[in-house]
């Protein structure tokens, strides 16, 4: 992890970080990220991936009213308005006073989302970044991460860890324009068109 660390945060000096005017990191509520943003990108704005957000409220619809039924989309739609809005605290409190009501499953479910949002309310401004036309969702770097897995999950494709590694850190210095670091003295030309 520490020198997944280090390299992000080689590239994101490299890529200008201590010329940007604003920085914001946008990710799901894994707690090595907002560790790292912490460590590495103190002036960062953090803003949690609405989508991770949104799949916490509808664990809850799911536990009351059942996978996928028009009860829950109902049920849930007011308060993923809520969210998009920035009333994250409205929200707690709405499941808060609905957990003496719920069997005992639920309530477990109402309590994840409570703790959940409790922990990232801060990173919770979306109403703020559609102001800015900024991405409210991790979806980029998630698509790209997927490239990656693609690359590498192939059928018949078998790695050992050390493989794994050695090759995917091939693919994030061809990606990231940086093959003449490691082979300074091959000359990468286009293909000549015939």
């Amino acid at each position: 992890m520490e020198a997944l660390i280090q390299q992000l945060y080689y590239e994101a000096r490299a890529r200008g970080l201590t010329q940007a005017q604003r920085v914001l990191v946008i990710a799901d509520g894994a707690v090595w990220i907002w560790n790292l943003v912490a460590d590495r990108f103190q002036e960062a704005e953090q803003r949690l991936d609405l989508f991770h957000a949104n799949t916490y409220l509808w664990a809850v619809a799911n536990q009351l009213h059942g996978a996928g039924t028009p009860q829950a989309r109902q049920w849930v739609k007011p308060l993923l308005k809520q969210i998009r809005n920035d009333q994250v605290a409205k929200v707690i409190t709405q499941l808060e006073e609905l957990k003496p009501h719920l069997a005992q499953a639920a309530v477990k479910t109402a309590d994840d989302a409570i703790h959940y949002y409790q922990n990232h309310q801060n990173r919770m401004k979306y109403k703020e970044g559609r102001k800015r036309n900024e991405p409210l969702g991790s979806g980029a770097i998630e698509s790209t991460c997927r490239q990656l897995q693609c690359r590498m999950k192939r059928c018949g494709q078998f790695w050992s860890s050390r493989g794994d590694e050695a090759l995917l850190c091939l693919e994030v210095f061809w990606r990231n324009d940086r093959w003449q670091r490691l082979f300074p003295h091959a000359i990468i030309t286009a293909p000549a068109n015939n």
